[in-house]
């Protein structure tokens, strides 16, 4: 009679168990690849790694100097470390080590390698420091605009030579192939203006002005936001940075100069809305130009309908999001100076209805 192991084969050995770091690798891999790809611009609009002004580029390559530079120090020490625990590895036996403590050429060498590596980041970083700060003064014929950092969004303000101020709020428009000039301010905390494909940041600091010089080289709106902790929503003011090729720029700016077009006197709804907007409690933080609102706590609304996002960036500029906002600002954005009105779905009806006719 055969035994039991003859009839079915031998007996096969017992299954490896699961190693947990095959699964952590699986997933870690297409993470890099999809971070490498041709669509992490768009996951990733914020990215450093796609510089389009003289002054990012400066900013990413320091970086990469520096990264390379501690990628090999790092690589040079953990080899080294390995080479001496094999060497001198315990063996039953073997004799003590020779010690080098006191040997003057290792105490020269590890001295001198360190301070020429800070050196060598050292100097293109004051470089840079110097070529991206020029004096504001010997900007003749650059682009000036005024920013101000607020609690939780940003003011924008464009002085005319007519003596006029465009004032605009979130979204700051820019033209492709012109020197611009930030005079940054802040009127309460402090803040830090960063739009990493233009430059790097740049702190606003109660009772001091900061200057930042970029020269815009792609079209295009470009993503930003508040760099410095600055209280609750600090993450949620946010900006976008509207690049404009050819006479896009001063299109935009002699639009936003004037008033917005007024409500045709047949729709009723906008018409409603403008009175609440006008006469109510929104008059009271609020500057619309041509109205006789001209409160400047809140953002400026007169061209609100033309923008691409509200609530300093964290939402889409549509009805729907206008209608969640103006029902309970401080639950889409905890610490919101913006109060809860409680205005009733019919008032933000006609609210967001002359809001979002402001072209």
């Amino acid at each position: 009679m055969k035994s039991r192991a003859t009839l079915a084969g031998p007996p096969r050995a017992a299954a490896a168990p699961p190693r947990p770091w095959r699964g952590a690798w699986t997933a870690a891999v297409p993470l890099l690849l999809a971070g490498c790809g041709e669509d992490h611009l768009r996951k990733y609009p914020q990215t450093t790694f796609h510089p389009t002004t003289e002054f990012a580029r400066i900013s990413d390559w320091l970086f990469m100097l520096s990264l390379y530079l501690g990628v090999a120090v790092g690589i040079a020490v953990l080899g080294i470390l390995a080479y001496f625990l094999w060497k001198f590895r315990y063996r039953p036996g073997a004799p003590e080590p020779k010690q080098i403590h006191g040997n003057t050429r290792l105490e020269v060498a590890w001295t001198l390698i360190p301070a020429i590596i800070l050196a060598v980041i050292a100097i293109p970083t004051v470089k840079a420091i110097f070529d991206t700060q020029p004096d504001p003064s010997t900007l003749k014929d650059a682009v000036t605009i005024e920013v101000i950092g607020k609690q939780w969004w940003w003011e924008f303000r464009y002085p005319q030579p007519n003596g006029d101020t465009v004032i605009t709020a979130n979204e700051i428009h820019v033209p492709v192939g012109r020197t611009v000039h930030l005079i940054l301010k802040t009127d309460n905390v402090l803040h830090s203006f960063w739009v990493p494909q233009m430059g790097g940041k740049r702190d606003l600091i109660t009772n001091r002005v900061n200057h930042l010089v970029f020269k815009p080289e792609e079209a295009g709106v470009y993503f930003g936001q508040c760099a410095e902790f600055c209280g609750t929503s600090h993450s949620l003011m946010r900006m976008r940075m509207v690049a404009h090729a050819g006479d896009g720029y001063q299109q935009w700016l002699t639009n936003e100069s004037h008033p917005a077009v007024e409500p045709a006197a047949g729709d009723s709804a906008v018409q409603l809305g403008k009175q609440l907007v006008t006469t109510g409690a929104c008059a009271g933080c609020h500057y619309i130009e041509g109205t006789p609102m001209a409160a400047h706590i809140g953002p400026a609304l007169t061209h609100f309908g033309r923008r691409r996002t509200l609530a300093a960036g964290i939402l889409d500029n549509n009805a729907e999001n206008l209608h969640r906002w103006l029902a309970n600002p401080p639950e889409v954005k905890p610490g919101s100076k913006m109060p809860n009105l409680n205005l009733t779905d019919q008032q933000i009806t006609y609210i967001t209805a002359y809001l979002q006719s402001l072209q």
